[in-house]
């Protein structure tokens, strides 16, 4: 019997990447998250199976296109809609609707439609595959001493094949990053702990209850893997998403900053990543329920916060 090759599910594969670890680095986003966060930017992220996305201002509906994803699709999940003034021609195109409870994420319309208005959010990927691809990128990082950050969703929710991908990165010497919510088994992450240069951590919640009862999941396992990454040797990049309304009350702030100086020299450095609303219109990519949208944090209340955290020796900056 054949041996079943070990693929991986990415959303995205992002180049010259500034903000997911040290130097020029290039971004591997995979699929899937247990997390349920409301003010995810990236909510293509969360679902474990390809998704189809749609993307307004691509669509050309009736005026070009002839709606020839209407005709691709078997299924009947596919509607004419609202309308749009085109921005070049100025005429009146008919855009296309996805009904989505009928919508099985086939693709066939994705195929036909040139604009790339309707595409498929999710791809496979083998191990060697994406390495190769990642390795493309290679004299960036020994110019900027970068490297490759696997983030997601949460990639530990593919544990083999994020695992196997760190190996052949450090077997090429390259310097890896890992963004993670934390929310895994301890086996899991201890497993990865000896290919990873670097920890991006999640934390968004001392509560466990309101950690809960907003993201879906408890912080405890988050907490304690934190804990024992610290223990074991392991450096992180702590980021805190400051979220109106959930975590930005100062006595949050202050039991984060009580445990993250529980961490010592584990911790490289604290970045506060106030809340903002890029990632809205994503939502309607993939969903015809719109988001909830909060106030981004004034620049005044971010460095007070900053301010708190640094009360307590600990390396802050807000990202």
């Amino acid at each position: 019997m054949e041996e079943k090759v070990l693929t991986g599910k990415l959303y995205d594969i992002q180049g010259f990447s500034v903000q997911d670890g040290p130097g020029v680095r290039t971004t591997a986003f995979l699929k899937g998250c247990p997390l349920r966060c409301p003010w995810c930017h990236s909510p293509e992220s969360q679902a474990f199976y390809p998704q189809l996305s749609w993307i307004s201002m691509r669509c050309q509906g009736t005026e070009l296109c002839k709606s020839r994803c209407l005709e691709a699709c078997t299924k009947g999940a596919l509607e004419l809609g609202d309308t749009r003034e085109d921005a070049v021609s100025g005429a009146e195109i008919q855009m296309v609707h996805v009904k989505r409870d009928i919508c099985d994420n086939c693709g066939e319309c994705a195929e036909v439609c040139y604009p790339g208005a309707l595409f498929i959010c999710g791809k496979d990927y083998t191990v060697e595959e994406l390495v190769k691809r990642l390795l493309q990128d290679k004299r960036f990082y020994e110019r900027s001493g970068g490297g490759v950050t696997i983030s997601g969703g949460e990639a530990l929710c593919q544990p083999e094949f994020v695992l196997a991908v760190l190996k052949r990165l450090k077997e090429e010497g390259i310097h890896t990053a890992l963004d993670t919510t934390g929310f895994a088994a301890w086996s899991v992450v201890e497993k990865v702990m000896p290919y990873v240069d670097l920890f991006l951590y999640d934390l968004k919640h001392m509560d466990s209850e309101k950690h809960k009862a907003v993201t879906a999941v408890p912080n405890e396992p988050i907490l304690e893997n934190a804990r024992k990454i610290a223990a074991a040797g392991g450096k992180m990049q702590v980021r805190i998403p400051v979220i109106p309304m959930f975590n930005n009350d100062e006595a949050n702030i202050r039991k984060t900053a009580e445990f993250c100086k529980e961490l010592g020299d584990a911790i490289e450095v604290i970045q506060l990543l106030p809340y903002h609303n890029m990632g809205v219109t994503k939502y309607l990519r993939i969903s015809d329920e719109p988001v909830a949208e909060a106030t981004t944090p004034s620049d005044e209340f971010m460095q007070k916060l900053k301010r708190i955290m640094e009360e307590y020796g600990l390396p802050v900056t807000i990202h």
